[in-house]
């Protein structure tokens, strides 16, 4: 199996920075796509940022500028920095990974367990 294990959420003022973290671990042969998706109270799940590679990455308008991705092939990890925050940035953070195991035939989509981030004004 695989797991998805997030860390480095909390409390930060506007204006602050944190940086989240997201390791993978399990019966790995390839990982494509990691990124992250955040959902507020009410809200559906929206897509924050991804990155198949350091040349390939994708994020959405609110976040541009503010936040970066990166990730640690070796590591399985995938990272997110966090600049800038707004309290419209408080939400459960959940990262994914489109991981194949075993022989490494087919990529599916795992699931991290959710981190909050909350911005205080």
């Amino acid at each position: 199996q695989v797991q998805l294990v997030e860390s480095g959420g909390g409390l930060v003022q506007a204006g602050g920075s944190l940086r989240l973290s997201c390791a993978a671990s399990g019966s790995i042969a390839s990982i494509n796509a990691m990124g992250w998706y955040r959902q507020a109270p009410g809200n559906q799940r929206e897509l924050v940022a991804t990155i198949a590679s350091a040349e390939n990455t994708n994020y959405a308008d609110s976040v541009k500028g503010r936040f970066t991705i990166s990730r640690d092939n070796a590591k399985n990890t995938v990272y997110l920095q966090m600049n800038s925050l707004k309290p419209e940035d408080t939400a459960v953070y959940y990262c994914f990974g489109d991981i194949a195991i075993g022989l490494g035939v087919h990529f599916y989509t795992y699931w991290g367990q959710g981190t909050q981030v909350t911005v205080s004004s």
